[in-house]
């Protein structure tokens, strides 16, 4: 499999930990965690101000990939930062640096294999940190991707969810001979009635009666290492695990060339999701799929999950938007309503729909679609109590020329003037 865009580089070597609590804000390996048959090494990230019973991220990375390259190339950490989750990351150290989700041991609940000394990080992590059991997830990149298919099938009592950025179903990849791949599925030809593929995910673990967990898929149009129409087998079985139609409850365009379908629901938390972008390849990951992915999960609030809103900050916020027939200017003025300066912001707002950011003046910007974060400039870091500093950006639209309709500032809401 083709590794990730270039511009993902690897992170500095990470520390080391035999026992117990990592160092904060660190990506640090552990050792010992548990049964692990392949040898797969586990890496930690955990932010400094870590959640009480958080949620657990296994983020699972690309072939030819490893744990630094998905931890310096993914904003995974910065919203660990913001919600406090725990990362764990997986990472191979046979030669291919390629998940194994092919192999019989691979395909079947406690078989053996990686899904094995995956579910032990799991486990590590939530002794460790005392974390909710029920907030769970995966997700994954290309072959990370695929193995997040395989853990939500051999483990549906671990798992509350999972996101693939360009994978396949789970059973796709199986082979008998011991090779890694698999040309025919790779190339799109294996296609099962939604039925068929269904089964495949339940008879890896026979018995099991409870709840399945939901799933996130994403596909470019053009992949050409891992053909589009895995895309429609993967929404395929995973309606069919989950009991819902294939007839999508809602369809809409949340980006230029994205179409999104979501199926047995209508919200943020349908059972499942596809995102299909338009003429894109297999390296479709881009900055600000991530936070789509955790609004996915419900983890995009610092309230356990709920999707409520926290209560309002020192901070007011008001928007003022100039449009045109596709484009829009924004001038977005953030007041200090509290007794103390705010030293360092981050302001955190989500694009309506259809709106793509195409420049912006005084902060840094995180993305160009979806949920953003705007960061202070080196001159206007420091907001003083009853001062304000006003920031805006340029966006074209597809019909929708609104303004966000909520702020957070340093993960606070704002009121909205």
């Amino acid at each position: 499999m083709l590794p990730l865009l270039a511009v993902l580089g690897l992170a500095a070597p990470p520390a080391q930990a035999r026992t117990g609590a990592v160092p904060a804000a660190t990506l640090t390996e552990v050792t010992g965690f548990g049964a692990n048959p392949s040898n797969l090494q586990m890496y930690v990230y955990v932010p400094q101000n870590v959640s009480p019973h958080p949620a657990v991220v296994v983020a699972v990375h690309w072939c030819g990939g490893s744990a630094s390259a998905m931890y310096s190339g993914t904003e995974w950490p910065s919203l660990a930062d913001r919600h406090g989750f725990v990362l764990v990351y997986p990472s191979v150290t046979r030669a291919s640096k390629c998940f194994d989700v092919s192999s019989p041991q691979a395909l079947r609940h406690d078989g053996g294999s990686d899904p094995v000394g995956i579910r032990s990080m799991v486990d590590w992590a939530t002794r460790t940190y005392g974390a909710d059991t029920g907030r769970i997830f995966v997700t994954g990149i290309s072959s990370g991707a695929m193995m997040t298919n395989v853990l939500l099938g051999d483990y549906p009592d671990v798992f509350a969810a999972g996101a693939a950025f360009s994978g396949v179903p789970f059973g796709c990849f199986a082979t008998t001979d011991g090779s890694e791949w698999n040309s025919a599925c790779a190339g799109g030809t294996v296609t099962r009635s939604a039925q068929q593929w269904g089964d495949l995910v339940r008879t890896a673990y026979p018995g099991y009666t409870g709840p399945r967990p939901r799933m996130q898929v994403w596909h470019g149009t053009e992949d050409d290492t891992l053909r589009y129409p895995n895309f429609g087998e993967e929404v395929k079985q995973w309606t069919n695990v989950l009991g819902v139609s294939q007839t999508p409850a809602a369809t809409d365009t949340p980006a230029a060339g994205w179409t999104r379908t979501r199926y047995g629901g209508t919200g943020d938390r349908a059972p499942v999701e596809a995102i299909s972008l338009q003429g894109v390849g297999h390296n479709l990951y881009s900055w600000g799929m991530a936070s789509r992915a955790l609004t996915f999960f419900g983890l995009d609030g610092d309230d356990g999950g709920t999707g409520s809103q926290p209560p309002a900050g020192p901070c007011e916020v008001t928007a003022a938007v100039s449009t045109w027939s596709t484009g829009l200017t924004a001038s977005v003025t953030v007041t200090n309503t509290g007794t103390a300066p705010v030293n360092g912001w981050k302001l955190d707002f989500t694009l309506p729909a259809g709106q793509t950011l195409t420049n912006g003046w005084n902060a840094g910007y995180s993305a160009r679609t979806g949920a953003v974060t705007a960061t202070n400039a080196a001159y206007n870091a420091t907001i003083a109590p009853g001062a304000s500093v006003t920031l805006g950006y340029q966006a074209t639209h597809t019909g929708n020329g609104t303004a966000p309709s909520a702020f957070s500032l340093n993960g606070s809401a704002c009121t909205v003037g």
